[in-house]
């Protein structure tokens, strides 16, 4: 059952007409926050000012001569000025194509040619500056504007600094989008090859928002704590429209170096995140535990065994915890729980986690202590939400039902297959590729191998992904790294083993948990070669084994090559959406793991 405030994809026609009945409807009501930084204070908009911006930045993209259709790029921070610039190029029937502000400027450059986008909006000079050394890529665009100052001209464009280029327009009146035209290509992150554009029409867009609510009401008190990326499909359909249609209000994070900080000043109710958030807090709490003695140690795990009970138990899955459980629990709520659930605000009452797999006993220690994660799955390719949990029918080990409105099937190989509104028209001048995806009968071909298990979805991993060793045993290898991921010492993972006899890892070290275990095994942690050191490879190969007894022999890891330097977007071993280019990453270090199998 929808809010009260609720308005439905019908009333709003089109993504633009969103914001117009959402300003009609609540106009006083609190729309945004942002931080100011040269007041040093967070600023609040109201829907009525966020409309009669809009209106403005409308009349500045009419000005620069772009006609319906006509793709326009935007590479900025999420902010109001990124919502202003969507709906006001929406509402004139243009066609957004997000870039990622952390992508390297090849990448990116590459998405402004592919698209062929026109105008460009960018937060930094310094952004264009390394975008305009591949100039030769993108030869249709023919304005830059940039939130700072006048970027530097190049021969053939128009340069503008933003209050320059919105105070010379004239007014221009909105255009009635047909809520099947295209709205945004998205270009997918791009693990192996060159990124796809995602072409998603409005209705695509509002369908699955709608959905999204049928599954897990938003209310107008709610707070959104906005950090993913907007140009990643789930933070923009669930972490924008939605609230939109809501009548919620959005507050957007300084940073995520400043995450911590911002959850605990803005106190969000409604916070929508990747593993990876979770995985980190998971991983501090472990490095502070260690830290403690054995009764606060067994004090914590008694805590997280009778939160976890409790919460089995509300799902109905499990008898009522003990008596002394019971009465134990307000004390260990105010001496363990409170204390972690204060780090993120202490007031959320919804967490959602999606665009990859959450570890269960991370998952477990959370919901256990109150952190209600409902973890989805989806794809950009489908607006991007197909499934999810629900408060009422929460099995952290799903990934939950179908949306109301998305059906989901097995095809062969056990490959999820999905159909519904949400799914994309195709691939931007990819017509091979998008009829691969998207078969005659309109089932978008995910990828990923699943079970649907009494309606709930299980995701099993990769297709192309899971590794067969030369003994003919197949191997998740994505769910090995989460799992070893759980260990503070090891930053990043990357299992490796087609073909080969036995399973291997490339790790990344915590820089921090390295020296403390440099300093136990009496090495220098500042020598490379001391990573290669004997030791060090029996003490870390120790510290996997227990984190991985609940997979079969045959897929432990049996050796590992060990690094202090990470894999980034700078060096183009993980996408922006923090993926590993696993591909990639192999190639680099294609010597390192040939070693690992020397002899074998």
């Amino acid at each position: 059952m929808h809010p009260v405030d609720f308005i439905s994809s019908a009333e709003a026609g089109n993504l633009a007409g969103l914001l117009r009945c959402r300003a009609g409807r609540s106009p006083d009501a609190a729309a945004y926050r942002q931080f100011d930084n040269a007041s040093s204070q967070w600023r609040r908009y109201r829907w009525s000012e966020i409309a009669g911006e809009v209106a403005r930045w409308r009349q500045a993209l009419a000005a620069a001569g772009l006609e319906a259709g006509d793709r326009v790029a935007l590479m900025l921070q999420n902010s109001v000025e990124w919502v202003l610039f969507d709906q006001a190029a929406l509402s004139l029937g243009l066609v957004v194509v997000p870039l990622y502000t952390q992508d390297n400027s090849g990448n990116a450059a590459f998405v402004l040619g592919d698209s062929g986008s026109r105008l460009l909006l960018v937060g930094e000079d310094a952004q264009w500056q390394g975008l305009a050394r591949h100039s030769e890529l993108f030869p249709g665009l023919e304005t830059v504007v940039a939130l700072d100052r006048v970027p530097q001209p190049k021969s053939g464009l128009r340069t503008h600094q933003l209050n320059g280029w919105l105070a010379d327009a004239s007014p221009a009146p909105a255009t009635e989008a047909d809520p099947d035209k295209l709205a945004t290509i998205v270009y997918t992150s791009g693990t192996t090859g060159r990124p796809k554009g995602v072409m998603l029409s409005h209705a695509n867009i509002l369908s699955n928002a709608e959905a999204i609510s049928g599954a897990v009401p938003a209310y107008p008190d709610d707070v959104f704590l906005s950090f993913l990326p907007l140009s990643h499909m789930l933070e923009r359909t669930a972490g924008y429209y939605y609230p939109m249609m809501t009548g919620s209000e959005v507050v957007y994070a300084r940073s995520v170096q400043t995450l911590a900080a911002d959850l605990q000043s803005i106190r969000p109710t409604v916070l929508i995140s990747v593993p990876r958030i979770f995985e980190r807090a998971y991983s501090r709490i472990e490095e502070q535990l260690a830290r403690k003695g054995a009764l606060a140690r067994r004090l914590f795990a008694f805590a997280e065994e009778t939160g976890w009970q409790r919460f089995e138990w509300s799902q109905g899955r499990q008898p009522r915890p003990t008596v002394t459980r019971r009465m134990v629990w307000p004390l260990l709520r105010a001496v363990v729980v409170k204390k972690i659930l204060a780090r993120l605000g202490g007031r959320l009452r919804l967490t959602v986690s999606g665009g990859g797999r959450l570890d269960d006993h991370i998952a477990r220690r959370f919901l256990g202590f109150g952190l209600p994660i409902l973890q989805g799955y989806g794809l950009t390719e489908a607006s991007p939400v197909v499934s999810g949990n629900t408060f009422e029918n929460n099995a952290p080990e799903s990934v939950g039902r179908a949306l109301p409105g998305v059906q989901a099937r097995i095809g062969e190989a056990g490959e999820l297959l999905v159909s519904g509104p949400g799914v994309m028209q195709g691939y931007w001048q990819r017509p091979d590729a998008t009829v691969e995806t998207v078969d005659g009968d309109g089932w978008l071909h995910t990828g990923d191998v699943a079970e649907i298990i009494d309606g709930r979805i299980f995701i099993r991993g990769r297709i192309k992904d899971i590794l067969v060793t030369s003994t003919g045993e197949k191997v998740p290898p994505a769910d090995l790294e989460a799992a070893i991921a759980r260990d503070p010492l090891f930053e990043q993972v990357l299992i490796v083993g087609e073909g080969k006899p036995y399973v291997a890892a490339l790790i990344v070290l915590q820089d921090e948990e390295w020296g403390r275990l440099a300093g136990k095994l009496g090495l220098d942690r500042d020598n490379p070669d001391a990573l290669l050191a004997e030791a060090v490879n029996t003490a870390v190969l120790a510290r996997i084994e227990p984190l991985l007894q609940e997979f079969p022999a045959y897929a432990r890891v049996r050796a590992v090559r060990l690094s202090l330097q990470p894999w980034s977007i700078e060096n183009g071993l993980i996408t922006p959406t923090q993926k590993l280019r696993r591909q990639l990453i192999m190639e680099r270090f294609k010597d390192a793991i040939h070693a690992l199998y020397a002899g074998h």
